[in-house]
C-alpha cells in the first residue's frame, strides 16, 4: 500500500515547508524541507524539488514500517494515518507502540492511541495535539463504498 493524498496532506500541513534548516522546538534536531531530519545540519538549504524528493524518500520508509507492523490489517485511511504518525515519531517507536498492539488485536479503541503521542520531551504541544486529532479522525474514516444505485439490480 502507498500513502494517498489524504496522508501526504496531513504530513505537509503539520510539517510545513522550510527550505533552510531550523530547530522546530528547543532540544529538537535540525530539520529541513517537509520535516526531514536525516543528515540535516544547521546552515543547510534546499530547493522545493529536493524537499519533495526527501519527502517521498522519508514517506516510503514510513510506509515500509507501517506495512511490516500491521499493513494487511489496515484500510487506506488507517494506513495513511499511521504513516503520518510514523513520519513524526519514527518507525521504531511506531512498531513498539500500543497502537500497533491494539490494531493487531482488533481493539475498537485503537484510534484513541493517536492522542497519546502529543508530547515532546514530556510536554504536550498544541501543534502535536492538533495533528494527532487529525490523524485519529483519518484513521476512523469509513472506507468509500459503491453508491446505493450501483448496488441495485438494474433489471428491476
Amino acid at each position: 500500500m502507498i500513502t494517498s493524498d489524504d496522508g501526504l496532506n496531513i504530513i505537509k500541513e503539520f510539517e510545513q515547508l522550510r527550505l533552510k534548516a531550523y530547530i522546530p522546538a528547543p532540544g529538537d534536531v535540525p530539520t529541513i524541507g517537509w520535516g526531514t531530519t536525516a543528515g540535516v545540519k544547521m546552515g543547510d538549504t534546499i530547493d522545493l524539488k529536493t524537499a519533495d524528493q526527501y519527502l517521498r524518500r522519508d514517506v516510503h520508509s514510513c510506509e515500509d514500517a507501517v506495512s511490516l507492523a500491521c499493513g494487511e490489517l489496515l484500510t487506506q485511511s488507517q494506513f495513511d494515518a499511521c504513516v503520518s504518525l510514523t513520519y513524526n515519531i519514527g518507525g521504531g517507536a511506531f512498531r513498539q507502540s500500543t497502537l500497533v498492539k491494539k490494531i493487531k488485536s482488533h481493539d475498537p479503541l485503537a484510534a484513541d492511541e493517536f492522542l497519546r503521542w502529543d508530547k515532546f520531551q514530556g510536554v504536550p504541544l498544541a501543534g502535536l495535539t492538533r495533528r494527532r486529532k487529525k490523524e485519529r479522525e483519518l484513521f476512523l474514516k469509513l472506507p468509500v463504498s459503491a453508491p446505493l444505485s450501483a448496488l441495485q439490480d438494474s433489471s428491476v
